[in-house]
């Protein structure tokens, strides 16, 4: 008998679209996925997974997302922008919309940004908030409010959701970080803008880094040279992804298979005697 294996996507604004090539690789290599994480954007591709989806309408809603169809101006002092248009385009095209019904086990992370605190959303209650609120990059967009809680992306305490999926019983951890590749786009900073967003790359790619020690495998698609609100370049990040996964591909098998061979022969053992 096999280990479980759970996979955590991280977030990462558009990149997060190298998960859907990632995932394709995985499905069709028959890699066996028991739980599903996810922070941020990598919470969309967990929570339409978790909804059974096949990897083709995932990719197809992923298609047909862009920053019209996910938020709009909030004319609020908490942020720029409000995602609920997000949670209306999360309505129409998953399945389902709480967490008891989902067929897969889901763990989607947010923040407290009152109290600083991992907010985990799973088993029960409202996947479409819970998605929202894992989006809710702070300063952009405005946070989202659930039983008197402001809650905020996840990226600020869990990227890359790796302690979440294993605490839902996963035994092997696939993580999916891409983040960690860096950022070349932004060359050289010579302005306090352009030194600020650079700074804002390097603590996020540092804390999602410290949390791939509680993964048995770590996919970095290799997308540094593309900008996180690069939504139209959907088919390049998805190449990257796949392009990583297949470089992993191999360990993977290895990791899951020898363990259920292993187990397979042990129980054989135990029949004969």
């Amino acid at each position: 008998m096999r280990k479980s294996v759970g996979i955590a996507f991280s977030g990462g604004a558009a990149r997060g679209y190298a998960h859907l090539g990632v995932l394709k690789i995985l499905l069709e290599n028959e890699i066996p996925i028991d739980y599903v994480a996810g922070t941020s954007a990598g919470s969309i591709v967990a929570a339409a997974l978790a909804c059974g989806m096949d990897i083709k309408d995932i990719i197809k809603i992923g298609s047909q997302m862009n920053w019209l169809r996910i938020a709009k101006f909030s004319y609020s002092a908490k942020g720029i922008l409000s995602n609920e248009p997000l949670g209306n385009f999360l309505e129409k095209n998953l399945p389902y919309k709480r967490f008891e019904d989902l067929p897969k086990p889901l763990a989607v992370v947010a923040c407290d940004l009152e109290r600083g605190e991992e907010v985990v959303f799973k088993e029960k209650g409202d996947l479409i908030t819970a998605v929202r609120a894992s989006c809710a990059i702070p300063g952009v967009f405005v946070p989202v409010e659930y039983q008197g809680r402001m809650l905020i992306d996840g990226g600020v305490t869990s990227l890359v959701p790796t302690r979440a999926v294993r605490e839902l019983g996963a035994e092997i951890v696939i993580a999916v970080d891409v983040n960690a590749s860096g950022s070349s786009f932004w060359g050289t900073p010579t302005t306090f803008l352009g030194i600020f967003f650079q700074s804002a790359m390097l603590l996020l790619r540092t804390a999602g880094k410290s949390q791939h020690y509680q993964a048995d495998a770590v996919i970095i698609p290799q997308v540094s040279h593309l900008r996180p609100d690069e939504i139209g370049k959907m088919d390049e990040f998805i190449k990257a992804g796949e392009k990583a996964a297949l470089e992993k591909l191999d360990e993977i098998k290895k990791m899951i298979f020898d363990q259920e061979k292993l187990s397979s022969e042990i129980e054989f053992g135990n029949a004969q005697v």
